[in-house]
């Protein structure tokens, strides 16, 4: 019973471990797509500064 603790506890820490990690760049710019922007540093514009959506498809 203690090894399956012991190895429950330790299927439990690599969870949260994956769980906290940083997403990496492609996913971010997934994400936007998803938001309506070209990628992530639009968003990120969009969000800190003046810029929205909208200037990602003016032609």
């Amino acid at each position: 019973m203690e090894k399956k603790h012991f190895a429950l506890k330790k299927l439990l820490e690599a969870v949260e471990k994956e769980l906290l990690k940083k997403p990496n760049r492609k996913t971010l710019d997934r994400l936007s797509l998803l938001a309506g922007f070209q990628d992530w540093d639009s968003f990120q514009e969009a969000l800190h500064g003046e810029a929205d959506a909208k200037t990602n498809y003016e032609v």
